[in-house]
C-alpha cells in the first residue's frame, strides 16, 4: 500500500515543495505566458504530476495511472454531465426562438438600462451560473445586454463583473461537491462531516453574500459612474441585499444545490417590485443624449448592427429599446418554462423522502475506485467513489430538457441535432476539465499537494489571509472555481492544520476568493470577447476588470481574516 512522504526529496520538505510545484508552474505558464489553448496546458501539467509522482515521491506507476483515472472520470460524472446537460437545454430555446423571447420580456421590465443591467447581469447571469456555468452567464447576459443597446465592450465588461458572487454555487454547486470530495480524500474519517457539502456550503454562504451586496452598485457605476450610483442606488442596494439575504439563508439551512438559484429569484423577484412603485430621476440610454427626464422618450439604438454571435451558440437579433415585436402571453410563458421546469425538478428532488431515495442503490452506488492501494498522507483511505446516475444534476437536467421539449416545440430528432452539436461546442472544455480534475487527483494523492501545505502552513496565522488569493490564483489561471478547488482544496485542509486555523473555513475560503478570479480567467475573457464580436481584444477587456477584481480580493482576504480573529460569530 502505497503512502505519501511529505518530505520525499532529501528529507527536506522545502526541496519536496518546490518539486511538488512544478505541475502547476507548469500549467500557469503554459496558460498565462505562453497562451496555450487550456486543454494541451491541462494535459501537459497532468504529465508533468504523474512523473513528479512517480520519480520524486516513489508512486507506483499503475497507482499513478490509476489515480489519474479517476479524478479525469470525476471531471466528466458529475461536473461535466451537468455543464453539458445544462446547456443542451439553453441550446433548444435558441433553436425554437425563445431565447430573443426572453431577452425582450427582460426589456419591459424598466426603461433605465442600468435597472435592466442588474436584471440581466446580476440576476439572470446568477440563474444561468446556478444551471450551467462554466462561461455560459457571460456569453449569454452579453449577448443579451447588446440586444438592449449597451455597447460590446461595456456589455462585456458587465457580463463579467457580475458573474461573481455566484460562482461558488454554480452549475448546482458543483465547485463546492468538487471541493468536498477532494479534501474529504487527505483528512482521517471521523472529521470528514466537517468537509461535507453541506457545511462547506454554509460556510461559503457566510462569504460571498457579502460579495453580493457590492456586486449591482459596481455595475451601475461601470454604466454611468457616480451619477449612476446616485440616480440607481436604490435598485442596486435592494437587489444586492434580496440576493445576499437568500443566498446566505439557502446556503446555510435549505439546499446548497439550489442556493442560487433561490437568490437569483429573491433578487430579480425584489427588484422587480421595487421599480413598479419608484423610478429613478432620469432614464440612463447608451448613444446620443444619454439621460433624459423620467417618462421622457429614452429612445436609443443598438450598436451592435444586426446581430452578434454568442459563443458558437446563436444568432441574436439586436433591437435595442425601439423593439416593436410583442410576444403572446403563451410565446413568454414558453420561453420562461425551460427554467421554471428546471427549478421545479430540483426542487422535487431535495423532498428527503426523494432525496433518500435517489441516493440509495438502485438509483446510487458506491465503490472504491478499482485497482487503488493507497492511503493519504493524513493515513485516510480515499473516499468512495459515488456513481448517483438518477440522481445526478446532469440527469435530472436531461429530464427537464425532455419535459421542455413539447412545451417549446422541439421535435425529438432537432432535440439530437442540437445534443450533438452541444458535445461538438464543449469538445476542448471536456479535455481540459478531465485533464484538471486528474491533475489534482494525482497530486493530492501523490503526497504533493501535502507538501505544498505543509510549507505554507510555515506562514502561521497569516495565512489566512493567503487563503483567499490561493483560490483567485487558480481560478485566474483555469477559469474555474471547481477546477481551483480540485487544485487546491486539500493543500488549504493541510496548510490550515499546519498553522492552527480552521481547515474546513480555509477550504471554504479557497472557493470564495477564486469567484473574484474568475472575471480576468483567459478562458472567460476569451469567451466575453468572442461574445460581442471583440474576438482578439482580450487585453483591453482584462484592463477593464482587473481592478474590480483586485479590489473586491482585498475585501474577501480582510474578510477572512475577521472571520478567524474576531467574527468567529459569524460562522455557522
Amino acid at each position: 500500500m502505497f503512502q505519501p512522504d511529505i518530505n520525499a526529496v532529501g528529507g527536506s520538505l522545502t526541496a519536496t515543495a518546490l518539486i511538488a510545484a512544478i505541475p502547476l508552474v507548469t500549467l500557469f505558464v503554459l496558460l498565462g505566458a505562453l497562451r496555450l489553448a487550456a486543454w494541451i496546458a491541462g494535459l501537459a501539467a497532468l504529465g508533468v504530476s504523474i512523473v513528479i509522482a512517480i520519480a520524486a515521491y516513489s508512486m507506483p506507476v499503475d497507482q499513478a495511472l490509476l489515480v489519474a483515472s479517476w479524478g479525469a472520470v470525476f471531471g466528466f460524472f458529475p461536473i461535466l454531465w451537468i455543464v453539458i446537460n445544462a446547456i443542451w437545454v439553453y441550446n433548444l430555446t435558441v433553436e425554437t426562438g425563445h431565447f430573443d423571447v426572453l431577452r425582450r420580456s427582460f426589456a419591459t421590465i424598466s426603461d433605465d438600462m442600468r435597472v435592466q443591467a442588474i436584471i440581466i447581469a446580476f440576476c439572470f447571469g446568477a440563474l444561468l451560473e446556478a444551471l450551467a456555468g462554466f462561461g455560459t452567464p457571460v456569453a449569454i447576459s452579453s449577448v443579451m445586454l447588446i440586444a438592449l443597446g449597451f455597447k460590446p465592450l461595456k456589455a462585456a465588461t458587465l457580463a463579467l463583473v457580475a458573474n461573481t458572487a455566484p460562482v461558488a454555487f454554480g452549475a448546482l454547486a458543483i465547485p463546492i461537491v468538487t471541493l468536498a470530495s477532494v479534501t474529504q480524500a487527505v483528512v482521517p474519517e471521523e472529521q470528514r462531516d466537517a468537509f461535507s457539502v453541506e457545511n462547506l456550503g454554509a460556510l461559503v454562504g457566510h462569504q460571498t453574500p457579502v460579495l453580493a451586496l457590492f456586486v449591482p452598485l459596481i455595475l451601475v457605476f461601470i454604466i454611468d459612474g457616480v451619477r449612476g450610483v446616485r440616480q440607481t442606488w436604490l435598485p442596486a442596494i435592494v437587489c444586492g441585499a434580496a440576493f445576499a439575504i437568500a443566498q446566505w439563508l439557502t446556503a446555510t439551512y435549505f439546499s446548497v444545490q439550489l442556493t442560487d438559484i433561490v437568490a437569483a429569484l429573491a433578487g430579480a423577484l425584489a427588484t422587480v417590485l421595487l421599480v413598479r412603485v419608484w423610478s429613478p430621476s432620469e432614464h440612463y440610454t447608451e448613444g446620443g443624449d444619454e439621460h433624459v427626464a423620467a417618462g421622457g422618450d429614452p429612445s436609443r439604438t443598438s450598436p451592435g448592427g444586426s446581430g452578434t454571435q454568442a459563443a458558437g451558440t446563436t444568432t441574436a437579433t439586436t433591437t435595442g429599446a425601439g423593439d416593436t415585436t410583442h410576444d403572446a402571453p403563451a410565446e413568454v410563458f414558453k420561453a420562461y418554462a425551460p427554467y421554471l421546469i428546471i427549478i421545479i425538478i430540483f426542487s422535487i428532488v431535495q423532498i428527503p423522502a426523494i432525496k433518500d431515495a435517489l441516493a440509495a442503490e438502485p438509483f446510487t452506488y458506491l465503490f472504491a475506485w478499482p485497482g487503488l492501494d493507497l492511503v493519504s498522507a493524513s493515513g485516510a483511505e480515499p473516499p468512495p467513489f459515488t456513481f448517483n446516475w438518477l440522481g445526478a444534476a446532469g440527469t435530472l437536467m436531461i429530464i427537464a430538457g425532455l419535459i421542455t421539449m413539447p412545451v417549446i416545440g422541439v421535435s425529438p430528432a432537432r432535440a439530437m441535432a442540437a445534443y450533438a452539436k452541444t458535445w461538438a461546442q464543449l469538445a476542448t472544455a471536456i479535455v481540459t476539465v478531465m485533464a484538471v480534475l486528474a491533475l489534482a487527483y494525482v497530486m493530492n494523492n501523490s503526497g504533493q499537494t501535502a507538501s505544498l501545505g505543509n510549507w505554507m502552513a510555515e506562514a502561521g496565522k497569516a495565512f489566512a489571509i493567503l487563503s483567499p488569493v490561493l483560490g483567485w490564483l487558480g481560478v485566474a489561471v483555469t477559469g474555474s472555481d471547481t477546477s481551483a478547488n480540485s487544485l487546491f482544496g486539500a493543500l488549504q485542509v493541510t496548510a490550515a492544520q499546519g498553522a492552527g486555523l480552521d481547515p474546513a473555513l480555509m477550504a471554504a475560503s479557497n472557493s470564495s476568493g477564486g469567484v473574484l478570479g474568475k472575471m480576468i480567467s483567459p478562458q472567460n475573457l476569451a469567451i466575453a470577447a468572442a461574445a460581442v464580436g471583440m474576438a482578439g481584444r482580450e487585453g483591453d477587456l482584462f484592463r477593464k476588470v482587473v481592478g474590480w477584481s483586485l479590489g473586491l480580493l482585498v475585501v474577501m482576504c480582510l474578510l477572512v481574516w475577521l472571520q478567524t480573529n474576531v467574527l468567529e460569530w459569524m460562522l455557522p
